[in-house]
């Protein structure tokens, strides 16, 4: 797939600077934990001088007073104050996660529809989950520690600066070397979490798969090959994990390393100073602890360098879905003048050829999305030009991949045609915010989607203020009446995932209901009885056609039986119109209509 591996070997890219608003998200807890870490450091770096001091008395044999008392309460109060700032940290590294979270689902269910047909559904859930998780790690692993740390590890240089300059230079050189590997090491680290990070999309986007459709999977005895592909999948994350492993293994033993050295080329070159003279037995210890609080921040400087290399390389997968334009942002053509016209909905010399990186998804909403766009890139529709007036009830009718369902994803928006320009009630479509014009519309799918929760959930969503008296009627009026009236929790009855406790027939009229009661001016339904017997068909047009009145419907079918008492039918083939008529009209002058007809035993 040319759009993936062009994707796969770019990689998606984040700065620093990217990173920084996620992380001020709670500006007064972070300046919090930033003032407890720099009086944490204050603390630590007083406990040594306490030390010194004690040593050098004793050496005297002067009173200790209340020193011994003084450098307990300092121990006392750097760990309530590093056990505080912990604290703190782990709600700002919520804040974090939460907010990057909002942010991400923001943009992403605002995303144009040809962003979903380019990808997988499991890989936008992984950047939603384990992506986001990533940037905690920013925080919780040393970044806010790492601000204080540098007041210790300044402050402990200098006072070992005043102690001992010789072996000050010794410990620098030592530290100096970990630094260097540390730089070199961090983008191959960046890199490697981006790449574990996209494994793991990848076995999100299998496992949902296997999931979602494991019916079929069942069914068509492909348990074993499903996972099997999934367990490959599961390999190939492991063997990225293990890379992020072997380089942030890295990370740890150069710090450590660091201390070990620096510690044991001051003990050797510090006693030997010991011994000449040339350095008290306390200044040594007192250099000693000093040492201690210069590496410990090194450390996190260190684990700071690394974490947020990580949370830049699953911060790049973020990024790249929160940089995409909205729907509202995609610029379209120029919209044609409105126009004074007794049409509901108008086509207008209209071209449309999907995108090439929906002709090459893996997955397409519908039977004819996929043979009118996952086949070849050519024109799905080419010059089609219609007009549905308003109260009308107009039919679309022809094989598959006509482009009908195309049509009506054009009206709704969901693409912009390549030419020619649609109009509803007299405005060009790319006139009206998206949202306006589909208040408009109500639009049920050929594959009925219903959306896991209650019945209630699902016919409040295209109208939040339905009465529960409006949802049994408009139950009543498709025949899932008794669907509620049977189950003990009413209209809080739960339907499953993508509706799996229903029926299909059940499914599509919940779908109609839900359009039926947002009772939109416009309804267009694709394929709405497919799924239906011949008697709840014949109540499902009953319902249909009292709804209609006052509405106008642009309705597609394959049976013919659905829409011959239609005011005009509409035939399409090969993305074009080739004949526009009544029933009996269509069965005299196309062929095309004629053949469908005497198919279905619709023929005189």
């Amino acid at each position: 797939m040319a759009f993936g591996r062009r994707q796969k070997d770019e990689g998606p890219r984040a700065s620093l600077k990217e990173l920084l608003p996620y992380l001020f998200v709670r500006r007064g807890l972070f300046a919090g934990a930033i003032v407890l870490s720099l009086i944490g450091a204050v603390t630590s770096l007083i406990q040594p001088l306490f030390v010194q001091e004690i040593i050098a008395r004793v050496e005297q044999q002067s009173p200790l007073a209340w020193l011994p008392l003084l450098l307990v309460v300092f121990v006392l109060a750097d760990a309530l104050v590093s056990g505080f700032e912990h604290f703190l940290l782990q709600v700002i590294g919520e804040n974090v996660v939460r907010g990057s979270r909002r942010r991400l689902v923001s943009r992403m269910l605002h995303l144009p529809i040809i962003e979903f047909d380019a990808r997988r559904t499991g890989d936008l859930v992984s950047r939603v989950g384990s992506d986001t998780t990533l940037l905690r790690a920013v925080l919780t692993q040393g970044l806010v520690e790492a601000i204080g740390g540098t007041l210790t590890l300044v402050g402990a240089v200098i006072a070992m600066a005043i102690i001992d300059p010789m072996l000050l230079g010794v410990t620098v050189g030592v530290v100096a070397i970990a630094i260097v590997a540390m730089v070199v090491v961090m983008p191959l680290l960046s890199r490697a979490t981006r790449r574990a990070q996209e494994q793991v999309g990848h076995l999100t986007s299998a496992l949902e798969r296997g999931i979602s459709g494991i019916r079929t999977i069942r069914a068509a005895g492909a348990s074993e090959q499903e996972i099997s592909e999934i367990h490959s999948r599961t390999d190939d994350a492991y063997r990225a994990g293990i890379k992020v492993a072997q380089i942030s293994a890295f990370v740890v033993p150069v710090a450590g390393l660091a201390m070990q050295l620096a510690f044991l080329a001051v003990l050797g070159l510090g006693g030997l100073r010991v011994a000449s003279g040339d350095l008290a037995i306390a200044q040594l210890v007192a250099f000693l602890m000093f040492l201690f609080l210069m590496i410990m921040p090194l450390g996190q400087l260190f684990g700071a360098m690394s974490a947020v290399s990580q949370a830049l390389g699953a911060l790049g997968r973020i990024q790249e879905i929160v940089r995409l334009p909205s729907e509202a942002e995609v610029p379209a053509a120029a919209a044609q003048p409105s126009r004074q016209t007794d049409a509901a909905i108008e086509f207008v010399d209209v071209s449309f050829a999907y995108p090439e990186q929906v002709v090459h998804a893996k997955s397409t909403t519908s039977d004819e999305a996929a043979a009118e766009g996952a086949v070849s890139p050519k024109s799905v529709l080419r010059n089609v030009s219609f007009r549905v007036p308003r109260g009308s009830k107009i039919a679309l009718v022809g094989p598959s991949g006509a482009g009908k369902s195309t049509s009506f994803a054009l009206i709704e928006r969901f693409y912009e045609p390549d030419t020619g320009s649609i109009h509803v009630d007299g405005g060009d479509v790319r006139s009206l915010s998206h949202e306006e014009l589909r208040s408009r519309i109500g639009y049920v799918e050929q594959d009925a989607r219903v959306l896991a929760g209650t019945i209630r959930d699902n016919l409040r969503i295209g109208r939040r203020g339905a009465t529960e008296g409006d949802m049994l009627d408009v139950l009543e009026r498709v025949n899932l009446a008794e669907i509620v009236d049977r189950a003990d929790d009413g209209l809080d009855t739960q339907v499953g995932e993508g509706g799996v406790k229903l029926s299909g027939g059940q499914r599509q009229r919940l779908a109609i209901a839900r359009a039926l009661l947002a009772a939109p001016p416009i309804l267009l339904l694709d394929e709405s009885t497919s799924s239906l017997d011949s008697l709840n068909e014949m109540r499902m047009k009953e319902a249909i056609d009292a709804v209609a009145v006052g509405r106008t419907m642009l309705v597609i079918a394959h049976r013919l039986s659905t829409v011959v008492d239609s005011d005009a039918i509409i035939v399409l083939d090969e993305g074009q119109v080739c004949a526009v008529g009544s029933h009996d009209e269509l069965l005299e002058t196309s062929a095309l209509y004629r053949s469908i007809a005497s198919h279905q035993l619709l023929t005189n």
